[in-house]
């Protein structure tokens, strides 16, 4: 199964040391141009060095992306310098500058911080070496050439939608439920890192669809507790949302109130805001467990859901995100330009970056099997696992 090669052959990866192997030419051009030699001598040549940084082997997603993209390349005839940073912007801009030491003729980018790196997009334009935006934008910088990503704005929608549906208030079409609770119903909201470009454009989505329920008090946040800055969670930390959940149910539900939906936006939060709510007594005798948002279809918040413990996740199929990436390469080093379906909305603050954006899917304990298992990405053995076959 894909799925478990990408796992399996990125944590070897990672045990090992990332790969680093040398090919590709060095030389002049801008930003855009192809990567390392004469840009009339480009189009004909074959292979060389592409590096691919991702910002962290803590996660399965980014394990999972970072071998994915690997493989790609590596069937398109590509050398691959892969490189995980640990969420260590330092580790990450010297692994980037490496990478165009050696030779790099293209590099693919899942940036920690999207404002730190511009150092390095300077120097892969004085090299002629395009850049590629993976999934999280890179901003504050000219010297972006493309961004591949999923509709970020969507995303938030559909989260935002999840919740307002397993609370009652919709039903599986998005209309009105009949039989809708009238509230007020208490919900809190987590936002992810907010240097991630990525996490704004989630938190506005869902509140696109949540601000009507607050403004006529259907939904109330007894924290008060509802700003960007206020609910985001740096790093995507798993330990600093559970720790802020833990806060809130002191400070705020401590005489007798209970929490009836949270938005989370990524898996790794939904799990910790699920300990700290389950150490409060949560989903025992006549507590419910609070309907809880996610993303990424992780496998261990994927059994969660087949559980019933958390209501749901977006499914963001990154196999065809990582087909993106290579396709964009090959375009560049191709001497072509790589096709944009998105060339208004990822500003990143210098340019418009022509993007590449690609749906999502919200999945709940009732499409596991259709969405995710009769799509190859997880077996039903590892659903009732919890856990990714190496």
């Amino acid at each position: 199964m894909a799925n478990k090669l990408w796992y399996s052959r990125a944590v070897a990866a990672v045990a090992t040391g990332a790969l680093a192997l040398t090919l590709a030419a060095c030389g002049g051009g801008g930003a855009g141009a192809t990567g390392g030699a004469d840009a009339d001598d480009d189009a004909d040549m074959e292979g060389g060095l592409v590096g691919v940084a991702m910002p962290t082997e803590t996660s399965e997603r980014w394990i999972a992306d970072g071998a994915s993209v690997e493989d790609g390349l590596e069937e398109a005839g590509y050398d691959v310098d892969l490189q995980f940073a640990g969420d260590d912007i330092p580790t990450q801009q010297q692994q980037i500058d490496q990478m165009i030491t050696k030779g790099a003729r293209a590099l693919i980018i899942a940036a920690i911080d999207g404002t730190a790196l511009k150092g390095q997009l300077d120097a892969a334009a004085a090299e002629g070496i395009p850049v590629i935006s993976y999934d999280r934008l890179i901003r504050d910088s000219e010297n972006v050439d493309f961004y591949v990503s999923f509709d970020n704005f969507q995303v938030g929608v559909q989260q935002a939608t999840s919740l307002v549906e397993g609370l009652g208030l919709v039903d599986e079409n998005g209309d009105p439920a009949e039989d809708a609770p009238k509230g007020p119903l208490n919900v809190e909201l987590f936002a992810g890192s907010p240097d991630d470009n990525n996490a704004t454009f989630f938190y506005d989505g869902a509140m696109s669809v949540l601000q009507p329920y607050l403004d006529d008090e259907t939904l109330v946040v007894p924290s008060e507790q509802v700003d960007f800055d206020t609910v985001a969670t740096l790093r995507w930390e798993q330990e600093r949302a559970q720790k802020r959940m833990e806060d809130l149910l002191t400070s705020t539900y401590n005489k007798g109130e209970t929490v009836d939906g949270v938005l989370a936006p990524y898996d790794g939060l939904s799990r910790g805001i699920i300990t700290a709510l389950q150490n409060d007594g949560y989903g025992k005798g006549d507590k419910d467990m609070p309907v809880i948002t996610g993303q990424d279809a992780e496998i261990a918040s994927v059994k969660l859901i087949d559980d019933g413990v958390q209501y749901s996740t977006i499914f963001k199929d990154t196999r065809l995100l990582a087909e993106q990436a290579v396709d964009a390469t090959e375009a560049y080093l191709g001497g072509d330009e790589p096709e944009a379906n998105n060339t208004e909305d990822y500003d990143n603050g210098v340019k418009v970056v022509p993007s590449y954006l690609l749906e999502s899917e919200v999945v709940t304990k009732d499409n596991i099997q259709s969405a995710l298992v009769e799509s190859g990405y997880w077996t039903a053995d590892e659903v009732k696992a919890g856990v990714a076959d190496e």
